[in-house]
């Protein structure tokens, strides 16, 4: 008779539960994030582009989502953001009210089968990013080299904060596909610290994003005491004469293979939800986003904070993320030996 209560109290439950779901999933978007705080989490440490590019958004764009939910950004840091989005796929409730700032090189990761992508990175749902980025290849002014050609003839020291890091894996690839000679040394905790070294005489050169040079740095790009070498993404307007990374290998193979390792910075900074939240509400936190792209007060903070705007849109992340994953393998075995 007891064992009898205990079914009927679970089967109760469990239809319980099952009405409380489905009235949660019958619910408009509006209806749905009326009076709800949305959790924006950022999974590396405060003070960088990833961190300002998600805490800019989380500002403004709770008025244009249906209901005007509260954006709550924290940062969640752990394995270069890794272990934030694991959570973001794996443990956070996947209705609509976790929002992460992921790594634009975790579709590359995960095509070259990296283990620390735990997670498939194909589920996630993609809302947008305020812009694509360029990454560099910079020297200081006292390296003695100029060029790409002349980084092929003389040892460079570059600052580099580990494997698998852009910081790594950006030079490490010239060195691979345009005989480049950078002697790459691995161990400083972040942009800063290698910064730093460059100023000190430890390292010579070391990768980063053109805009954060210009955000982080604009007196080292006045004073002429920095150089691009090479990019990689989006040419940009600013960066008259210097050559494309894409545009120096050899042939379509090696190409490919590069496309895939510079991947992320099509996808910019990226906001998505993991898999499984409902659609009516991705496509209305994607619609939310490209209305603040437009937001005047947001677009005079950017301005203020010297971020350039100019949209990747959710729909088209997701056919990135898609053609990064669907890279030849024998490209991404090739890819993995220097991004890992």
């Amino acid at each position: 008779m007891q064992r009898s209560r205990m079914f009927a109290r679970a089967a109760l439950a469990a239809v319980s539960l099952g009405f409380v779901t489905g009235a949660a999933q019958a619910q408009s978007p509006a209806e749905f994030y009326k009076g709800r705080n949305i959790n924006v989490l950022i999974g590396v440490g405060v003070g960088g582009e990833y961190d300002l590019h998600a805490r800019l958004v989380a500002r403004y764009i709770g008025r244009y989502i249906p209901g005007n939910p509260t954006m709550v950004a924290q940062n969640m840091t752990g394995a270069g953001g890794a272990k934030m989005a694991a959570y973001l796929a794996d443990v956070a409730p996947k209705d609509g009210t976790n929002i992460g700032m992921i790594a634009n090189n975790f579709p590359a990761m995960q095509a070259a089968g990296l283990d620390v992508i735990r997670f498939d990175i194909g589920r996630f749902q993609w809302i947008g990013s305020i812009s694509p980025t360029v990454e560099t290849m910079t020297v200081w002014r006292t390296a003695g080299v100029s060029t790409i050609d002349e980084a092929r003839k003389r040892e460079v020291i570059t600052g580099a904060s580990g494997r698998g890091a852009i910081t790594y894996s950006f030079p490490a690839m010239l060195n691979e596909f345009l005989d480049t000679r950078f002697k790459i040394v691995t161990g400083y905790p972040g942009g800063n610290e290698i910064n730093l070294a460059m100023e000190r005489g430890e390292v010579q050169a070391r990768n980063n994003t053109w805009s954060s040079w210009k955000v982080t740095k604009p007196d080292w790009i006045k004073n002429g005491d920095i150089k691009i070498l090479a990019y990689a993404g989006p040419a940009p307007k600013d960066l008259p004469g210097v050559p494309s990374v894409t545009d120096l290998v050899k042939n379509d193979d090696d190409r490919r293979t590069v496309e895939l390792i510079v991947s992320g910075t099509r996808l910019g900074r990226p906001l998505a939800f993991a898999g499984g939240v409902p659609a009516d509400r991705v496509a209305a936190v994607r619609k939310a986003f490209d209305e603040t792209m437009r937001d005047a007060d947001f677009l005079k903070e950017a301005e203020k904070l010297q971020i350039e705007v100019d949209p990747v849109r959710g729909e088209d992340m997701q056919k990135v993320v898609a053609d990064v994953l669907a890279t030849p393998k024998n490209l991404a075995a090739r890819a993995r030996a220097i991004i890992e």
